[in-house]
């Protein structure tokens, strides 16, 4: 038997791997002990990683559709017949329409995969590159890198005295495991969450706030900090700038008002903050929830400024610092070859018209959506989708399929047939991450780590393969490399070694460096912390995050809540990565069916017994999921699944895609986060009733 050391390619923890072949076959799974990750641990889904290899209904050869558009009927063809087709309607757009009617769209982040997407789409000239960073981590990111510089990771190993998990439900096994072993040390625990987690069954305090309100609570908890003097005053003084501005400010945000918006209580205001704000060290865990609101940024520049007040930035069991890896991260321009992108180009990219910040640099999908239905500001003809279901996965799903029934030319390439594959002219069998090299540099953790191919299914090509070879039918083979190895050795250049060496390496790792800004400063145009944003302010944004109440939520809408009275909330099942792995049954039998939670109040005066199906509605549709009874919720909030549809259903019932899918009932309409573009997608007002 022999065993190779892997990184799991499911979401982009980076846990490690380990992989037994059998004749060279892959025959079992477990975490590696090795790991700096998840050091052995492992969750469902990567356990479950074979299933996901060897199903029956992995996409093993390139389709052509046959017959109209959905109705599931289709033709194999060889690869070289595919790419010749894609590569021809390219062309042709291109020449017809221009680059930019051609939109690449790829799902959640999944590693170099995208790299090599945007170098593609760079090279072809399109600046229409389409990704889900504006709901998921870019807020993290810049909302953090414009106030102090850098993204910060919590030192659980020091440990800390005090941690606050704030809308993070056990994403990463990892940092799950971790935060508990820190409470087990004696740190205090504060869960911040709609809903009563795991973790707040370990805590020390519970938050349960209104969904969607994470921004007024943060502001709350500054404006008691500073009001109580519980900040760092030598650090606020020494290395902060806009401390003043940002004291007159909070004052519009004492708790009773606080209170009001958030539902949570004043006395719980004040008591958290304090637990906070007194035991140092102390770190923030920042999960995804926060970046699902039109304030998905200000969110995390608020929360960025709670670290800093309190003097945790960069301390051992605070907010800790690492040093950048030797190595180029995916979005290195001399990795997407940025330069290949014109000025003028890049001035119409979809979305450019709403004014959002310099830092973000995709298309934006409800933009996106809008261009292909409408036609505005220029149509959009064609379309290749690279690993994302966004018929289940983008908001106001109804719009979706609108839009992908309208396109001239649609490619998907992804290892199922999917709702949105079903739509496609062309649907190409990808490979999954046991079939292809790789290098895994997740954002949460800095460290580069391997990804070693253990399998070869049929005709399933890796992402990299796919485009390089379509490169190729383009003329446009010079831009890319021999092999994806050959990629990966470009990447490792500057750390000395090639992909083979790497393999026994397994992991490189930056360095902790415990108050770096001692000596470099914060990476900001201040060299300090920016409480007070002059960048901000520049580019016509809020300078200091200030709380904008969202459309369709009790005190935004009044007459639209007396028949929507409940709000919505949801969160990702850990046992699925988005809309994928419901073709797994040993992850199906974990969570069989869409449940939405609803407390037994509320439920009783609904009439609703536990195991209904019912309906949940908002103004724009309806869908089905089944009720289970909770106490974790407040009253007035129900927890509704997301990402649902149903491969059982199969191609004529276009897969269910509408039947459960959370995406029915959100928006994808203006007003956005200004900064990023964010969409509405909880908090909002509906209703449920008994089927």
């Amino acid at each position: 038997m022999i065993v190779k050391k892997s990184t799991c390619g499911f979401c982009y923890a980076g846990c490690g791997i380990v992989i037994h072949l059998e004749k060279g076959r892959p025959i079992k799974i477990e975490g590696d002990p090795d790991s700096p990750v998840n050091k052995g641990l492992l969750c469902e889904k990567g356990l479950a990683a074979l299933d996901y290899l060897y199903h029956p209904e992995r996409l093993r050869h390139p389709l052509k559709r046959k017959g109209n558009r959905g109705e599931g009927e289709w033709q194999r063809i060889s690869w070289d017949e595919a790419l010749g087709s894609i590569s021809e309607r390219l062309r042709s757009t291109r020449k017809n329409s221009g680059p930019e009617s051609v939109a690449f769209i790829h799902g959640a982040a999944k590693g170099l995969q995208e790299t090599y997407l945007r170098r593609f789409a760079n090279v072809f000239g399109t600046p229409n590159v389409a990704s889900m960073g504006h709901v998921c981590f870019l807020p993290r990111k810049f909302g953090s890198t414009m106030t102090f510089g850098y993204n910060p990771n919590p030192d659980y190993d020091h440990p800390p005295r005090c941690i606050v998990v704030w809308a993070s439900h056990k994403p990463k096994i990892a940092e799950f495991h971790k935060t508990l072993e820190a409470a087990e040390k004696g740190a205090t625990l504060i869960v911040i969450d709609p809903r009563k987690t795991a973790l707040v069954r370990q805590g020390d305090l519970w938050v349960r706030l209104r969904p969607g309100s994470d921004l007024a609570l943060a502001l709350g908890m500054i404006n008691v900090i500073i009001k109580e003097n519980l900040y760092d005053k030598s650090f606020v003084n020494e290395w902060t700038v806009g401390f003043e501005e940002l004291k007159r400010h909070v004052q519009n945000y004492p708790p009773d008002r606080v209170a009001d918006i958030t539902w949570v209580k004043k006395e719980c205001i004040e008591e958290i903050t304090r637990m906070y704000a007194t035991a140092k060290p102390a770190c923030i865990q920042m999960g995804n929830a926060f970046e699902h609101t039109i304030n998905s940024f200000q969110t995390v520049r608020a929360i960025s400024i709670l670290k800093a007040l309190t003097g945790n930035l960069s301390i051992p069991g605070g907010e800790v610092y690492r040093k950048s890896l030797s190595i180029p991260d995916r979005y290195a321009p001399e990795l997407t070859l940025e330069h290949m992108l014109s000025e003028e180009k890049r001035k119409v990219r979809l979305g450019s018209d709403h004014g959002f910040a310099p830092f973000y640099q995709y298309a934006h999908p409800p933009s996106a959506i809008k261009a292909i239905v409408e036609g505005k500001p220029y149509p959009v003809r064609m379309a290749y989708i690279q690993g994302a279901n966004v018929l289940v996965t983008y908001p106001n799903a109804t719009e979706v399929f609108k839009a992908l029934m309208g396109l001239d030319f649609l490619v998907v390439a992804d290892l199922f047939m999917t709702p949105t594959a079903a739509l496609a002219d062309i649907v190409l069998p990808s490979a999954s991450f046991l079939e292809f090299d790789s290098i895994v540099n997740p954002p949460y953790y800095p460290i580069a780590a391997v990804q070693q191919k253990a399998a070869e299914l049929s005709e399933c090509w890796p992402d990299f393969k796919i485009l390089n070879e379509l490169a190729k039918k383009m003329g446009l083979g010079e831009y890319f490399w021999k092999n994806e190895g050959s990629f990966l050795d470009v990447i490792l250049k500057p750390v000395g070694i090639d992909f083979d060496a790497f393999k026994e390496t397994g992991v490189l790792s930056g360095d902790k460096e415990y108050y770096h800004y001692k000596t470099t400063g914060f990476a900001t145009p201040s060299g300090k912390v920016e409480l007070f944003s002059d960048r901000l302010m520049e580019w016509g944004f809020d300078p200091l995050p200030t709380y904008h109440e969202p459309l369709e939520t009790p005190y935004s809408a009044p007459e639209l809540a007396k028949e929507y009275p409940l709000v919505f909330t949801s969160w990702k099942s850990e046992y699925y990565r988005h809309s994928g792995q419901r073709h797994i049954q040993a992850l199906r039998k974990l969570h069989p069916e869409p449940v939405v939670h609803v407390h037994p109040e509320t439920a009783a005066t609904l009439h609703i017994n536990e195991g209904d199906w019912v309906w949940v509605a908002t103004k724009r549709g309806r869908i089905r999921q089944k009720a289970v009874l909770s106490q974790d919720l407040d009253p007035r909030v129900v927890g509704v699944d997301y990402a649902w549809w149903y491969p059982e259903k199969g191609a004529q019932d276009q897969y269910g895609w509408r039947e459960s899918n959370i995406n029915m009932l959100t928006d994808d309409s203006a007003p956005y986060s200004r900064e990023l573009g964010t969409t509405n997608l909880r908090g909002v007002v509906c209703k449920v009733y008994k089927e």
